[in-house]
């Protein structure tokens, strides 16, 4: 039982291993050295057969190592095209007449029963036989950038099966939370109706933050609904009694970058409301005119030390945001009187 246990481990590490293009390669010129190699064997012995072996194959890794990482990528890919093949020519002729001057030196010196002269006809053998190497190495090129490309591709299916699978698993917390929201809204509602009411919209708006402002465009409605949640959420933290006018004209198709709107409201109620007064009051206006949205918030400024005081950041950051989305197809203007504080925003719409 082990044994079997051990042999499958080691068949699923097998198949998860791949090698890489240097590896290949490595196997490649292995498999092509012991072919040589056995092909001579039978006639020369293997000390002349594993010499010539290596003398042979040494000179194909020259030839073809020297064309597609040197001699291609230096002068052919850069324009150079009538020096790449007087220097291909040269190169080829240099190493042929090499390996053929070490081969029938080394052959005549410890091999030959009997010295043969070196003619000229096997130095022309050996110039052949280096420009069919030479050719040979093209197609060693597309092999390498074959198994280069499929690697890569591989790799980034890879990545994206791991990063599908790691937003499945971001996405489990949330919607376990989610779903503990909805049963404690369902223990809430025969008890506390109103209470139940702002559970839902706390669930409404962490979903929103999820599911919803990932995404470049959401449709106006989704947005609307998330500052009604928002604004309904915030009433609960003031004392008294807040009037708000909230004037909706608009088309619930229409779709908007998301959170595009939040700066503003968030600033009215940061920045607009005196909790320890019972005199406040926000107008906010989102219309749709002509293809474009037209939003407005406008609220009073109180004169409470305790209020926190707005560094404009928020505005900043929407301004540079909206550069980015619209260029200068937008309007946004910031207005300030002694009594009301005024933020206007008009974007196209899709």
């Amino acid at each position: 039982m082990l044994k079997s246990k051990s042999f499958v481990l080691l068949k699923m590490k097998f198949i998860k291993w791949q090698a890489s293009i240097k590896q290949l390669q490595w196997l490649v010129w292995i498999a092509v050295l012991l072919i040589i190699f056995f092909s001579m064997l039978p006639e020369d012995g293997w000390k002349e057969a594993g010499l010539f072996t290596l003398i042979n194959v040494t000179f194909y890794a020259i030839v073809i190592y020297g064309n597609i990482s040197f001699l291609f990528p230096r002068l052919y890919e850069r324009g150079y095209k009538v020096e790449y093949v007087g220097l291909a020519l040269i190169f080829v002729a240099v190493a042929g007449l090499s390996r053929g001057f070490l081969v029938e030196t080394i052959y005549n010196k410890y091999f030959a029963m009997k010295p043969e002269p070196i003619t000229a006809g096997s130095f022309v053998n050996f110039i052949v036989a280096g420009l069919l190497t030479y050719l040979l190495s093209f197609i060693f090129r597309i092999a390498i950038a074959y198994f280069t490309l499929k690697q890569q591709s591989e790799k980034i299916l890879a990545q994206k099966s791991q990063a599908e699978l790691n937003l499945l698993k971001s996405q489990v917390q949330p919607h376990f939370l989610f779903n503990t929201l909805n049963n404690i809204y369902y223990e809430a509602y025969l008890e506390a109706p109103r209470t139940a009411k702002l559970i839902e919209r706390l669930s409404d708006i962490m979903r929103y933050f999820v599911d919803e402002s990932p995404k470049d465009e959401v449709s106006l409605q989704t947005e609307v609904q998330f500052i009604e949640n928002y604004i309904a959420l915030e009433k609960i933290r003031i004392r008294h009694e807040t009037e708000i006018n909230f004037v909706k004209d608009y088309n619930a198709d229409a779709r908007i970058p998301p959170m595009l709107l939040m700066t503003f409201v968030e600033n009215v109620f940061k920045h607009g409301i005196d909790k320890s007064s019972s005199d406040n009051k926000i107008d906010i206006s989102l219309i749709h005119q002509d293809g474009y949205l037209l939003f407005q918030t406008r609220n009073r400024i109180h004169e409470n030390p305790a209020q926190v005081a707005s560094h404009g950041f928020g505005i900043q950051n929407l301004r540079k945001r909206l550069g980015l989305l619209y260029e200068t197809k937008f309007e946004l203007n910031i207005e300030k009187t002694d009594q009301y504080f005024t933020a206007f925003l008009k974007v196209p719409l899709s």
